[in-house]
């Protein structure tokens, strides 16, 4: 039974994959052909994983290169300014152990243990920071990798997805619904 289930699956996911082969589109009445080529999402997210944003230049949507190095530079600029506050907390508290004086007159004012708390707050918001260096790095892929799949992917006027308002005669009522228009 299982082995039925799997024969299914790989019969109708290699037919599905072969049947994408070309389409054809129809403009204005002329008709041209656009190969689909099953590397371009791949390609897409592999430029992206170089360098961030260079899938998105090999999809031409240049719009997302501002929020990408944005998300990323922002993210950037907060753990770098929290890795310099906590080793500003972090040295002046290894020089009241050592027994020095104290660098900065408001570090001055701190107790070791408002120091200590101020060190985790910092370093949790640069551990933090670096999470999300990653986070938009690792979403910059998927984007190109989605971006690029969904630019293949088949709207012409054949395939229509469109909402309908039907008036019936009967009750004097109408309805609203949407239809799945599919020609040949």
């Amino acid at each position: 039974m299982q082995y039925q289930f799997i024969l299914l699956f790989l019969f109708f996911g290699l037919t599905s994959t072969f049947a994408q082969g070309k389409n054809n589109i129809v403009l204005n009445n002329t008709q041209r052909s656009e190969t689909i080529d099953p590397l371009r999402p791949a390609k897409a997210a592999f430029y992206s994983a170089i360098f961030p944003g260079l899938g998105q230049i090999y999809n031409k949507k240049y719009w997302k290169l501002p929020l990408i190095y944005g998300a990323i530079g922002v993210s950037t600029y907060f753990y770098i300014d929290s890795q310099k506050s906590y080793n500003m907390y972090r040295d002046e508290y290894k020089n009241r152990l050592a027994g020095n004086t104290g660098s900065s007159e408001y570090l001055a004012n701190l107790s070791e243990s408002q120091l200590l708390s101020a060190q985790k707050q910092f370093q949790r918001n640069r551990d933090l920071s670096a999470l999300f260096i990653v986070w938009f790095y690792v979403l910059n892929i998927i984007d190109a990798n989605i971006d690029a799949a969904l630019s293949q992917f088949n709207v012409s006027e054949n395939l229509t997805f469109k909402p309908t308002i039907n008036f019936r005669n009967e009750n004097l009522k109408s309805d609203f619904g949407f239809a799945l228009n599919y020609s040949f």
